[in-house]
């Protein structure tokens, strides 16, 4: 589902062990693409401003996915600055992930990520280069949406449960 990371650092500073990637990973398995699983993706302006919304995301083949209305403020945001992060609420465990989102229009991507999104529920179909479905988020804007691809740098994770522990992952 997600890529293994290459190191990692324990920013526990209350004596708790590293927070092993086994158990962010499990919670990622559980939650990410869960209707009830909090999603937020954040970008940056052009003039620096930040900016965050609500988002529905997928991992397929080591990588994150999103979609996003062409004249929406994120989609404008990461034709000028792909670097983002995207932040979810999972069972015991919050993740945040640093990377970078690039749109893609490779076809067989769309056909698999679209298939994973009408298995958890949505109605996506693939519409030519983009994603189409009666309905999205109301922060996506009115369809049809691009499809994002995020490749992650770095994750910061926080245990919400005993064990406690803090660690940032880096990734290849």
């Amino acid at each position: 589902m997600l890529p293994d990371p290459i190191t990692a650092k324990n920013l526990n500073i209350y004596g708790d062990d590293e927070l092993p990637w086994s158990r962010a990973l499990k919670a990622a398995e559980q939650g990410i693409g869960a209707m009830e699983t909090a999603a937020f993706l954040s970008t940056v302006a052009p003039n620096g401003s930040p900016h965050s919304a609500g988002i529905g995301a997928i991992a397929h083949n080591g990588y994150l996915y999103f979609t996003s209305g062409p004249g929406t403020r994120k989609s404008r945001n990461l034709t000028q600055n792909p670097a983002c992060t995207l932040s979810f609420r999972l069972p015991e465990v919050d993740l945040v992930f640093e990377g970078h989102a690039h749109r893609t229009t490779d076809i067989p991507e769309l056909d698999a990520v679209t298939a994973i999104y009408r298995t958890g529920g949505w109605p996506a179909e693939r519409a030519g280069d983009t994603v189409n479905a009666p309905y999205s988020a109301q922060s996506a804007g009115p369809a049809p949406w691009y499809l994002y691809r995020f490749t992650i740098h770095t994750a910061v994770g926080v245990a919400l449960a005993d064990p406690h522990g803090a660690t940032s992952w880096r990734f290849a």
